[in-house]
């Protein structure tokens, strides 16, 4: 079982936007933060499966950072 870094952000139009950093251009969007974390959890289900399916590697996800950086 692998496990990813998934940043979720309010949508400006309502509910959620989530992204995978690791897997570029995973995304999706839920009306609540419940619907978005199963959504994202199906997108990366599906963008796994097609890696495997083509014979590609999976991303690392050990390799995204994660920090809070200060803007003044």
């Amino acid at each position: 079982m692998s496990s990813f870094t998934v940043i979720i952000r309010p949508d400006e139009d309502g509910g959620f936007v989530a992204s995978v950093p690791a897997l570029a251009g995973c995304f999706t969007q839920g009306d609540t933060l419940e619907e978005t974390r199963a959504n994202v959890q199906e997108a990366i289900r599906g963008y796994l499966k097609v890696l495997r399916d083509s014979g590609e590697p999976i991303p690392d996800d050990a390799l995204v950072i994660t920090e809070t950086v200060l803007a003044s």
